[in-house]
């Protein structure tokens, strides 16, 4: 998707060393947008916006990776990083309006694939961004030395 809206405009350019300093910046975005669009292109956008010449470095890179996870933090309530870490472990997640409302602020994301019988199955994990928050770290941690 990158490479083609950048083709619009600068066919001539690599995307992994003209546009961005490394194919690891490049890469570092698109994992932490845990696949989802909208957050690929406001990273982007926010990387770009830390950027004064190309190549988009991965500093910049780095500092709207880290503007995008503090909005996430600041968006999960306190009672709702143990939710969080049970989901990051189980991959499931239960059908109440807390679950929900994670779901609605991209905190969880549900991930779809078929299966060999051409069934479709559903798993879900936390946004990428949430998994280097301190509290949500804390909340693994304790949910790992429950019995």
């Amino acid at each position: 998707m990158i490479s083609k809206r950048v083709g619009q405009f600068a066919p001539t350019r690599s995307l992994e060393t003209d546009i961005f300093e490394s194919p690891e910046a490049l890469e570092r975005l698109c994992l932490m947008s845990g696949g989802h669009v909208r957050n690929l292109l406001l990273l982007i956008q926010t990387a770009i916006a830390r950027t004064e010449t190309l190549p988009i470095s991965l500093r910049a890179v780095q500092r709207a990776i880290t503007d995008a996870r503090d909005t996430y933090r600041r968006t999960v309530q306190d009672g709702q990083w143990s939710i969080l870490a049970h989901v990051y472990r189980s991959k499931q997640i239960h059908n109440n309006d807390q679950y929900r409302q994670l779901l609605f602020n991209r905190c969880l994301l549900e991930y779809q694939y078929f299966d060999n019988e051409g069934e479709r199955q559903c798993w879900y994990d936390v946004h990428p961004l949430i998994k280097g928050i301190k509290q949500f770290q804390d909340a693994c941690a304790q949910l790992d030395s429950k019995p």
